[in-house]
């Protein structure tokens, strides 16, 4: 079986389910077993990641603290409908810790565990990074299915896509990494 590890999946019409409605997914694992991935595009709503390092006990000192201003910002993200309280960190490898961190492919790791966030706030984290909270999973099977009923477009890796565009943006360059736009995007769509 080839891997679609470390590519995006690009919602069509055709997906069928509003939740992935437009839905850009970062796939870190994909396999005989099944497949996992991270919404990348959908923010939630009036949440940030100093949001989150604001509720992290770190067991020390609060006057310690201090959030990079890059942080303060960036988007908190709807990983997807499955464990929506449990966080993940999408990032460039120059962050890796053993045991914690897992390679997905190229200069890409997840990690979710609260050291990444850790050394974030202590200005020692990755050059570049996404928090998802909750994710998405398939059933041996079911995204290969998915992607035989047009639910799906795969596009390569891109770190500037993935850490760089504005949530906004994601989708219409993802289907310009492909050659496609929204408007030539049919809602009715065929095998060949």
């Amino acid at each position: 079986m080839d891997t679609l590890k470390g590519q995006f999946l690009v919602a069509t019409p055709d997906i069928g389910d509003e939740r992935f409605a437009e839905a850009v997914i970062y796939l870190v694992a994909h396999g005989d077993d099944g497949a996992m991935g991270l919404v990348v595009n959908q923010p939630m709503d009036d949440m940030h990641l100093s949001d989150i390092l604001a509720e992290i006990d770190l067991d020390g000192d609060d006057d310690e603290i201090r959030i990079p201003e890059r942080l303060l910002h960036q988007n908190v993200f709807k990983g997807g409908p499955v464990d929506s309280s449990r966080g993940f960190v999408l990032h460039t490898s120059d962050y890796f810790r053993d045991g914690n961190s897992f390679a997905v492919d190229g200069d890409v790791c997840l990690t979710a565990t609260l050291d990444v966030l850790r050394a974030m706030m202590a200005g020692k984290g990755p050059d570049a990074s996404l928090l998802a909270l909750g994710y998405c999973e398939w059933s041996a099977g079911q995204l290969e299915n998915e992607l035989r009923h047009n639910g799906w477009l795969t596009a390569a890796s891109s770190n500037e896509l993935l850490f760089s565009l504005p949530a906004s943006k994601k989708y219409e360059a993802a289907l310009a990494a492909l050659g496609v736009t929204r408007a030539t995007l049919s809602p009715v769509s065929g095998n060949a």
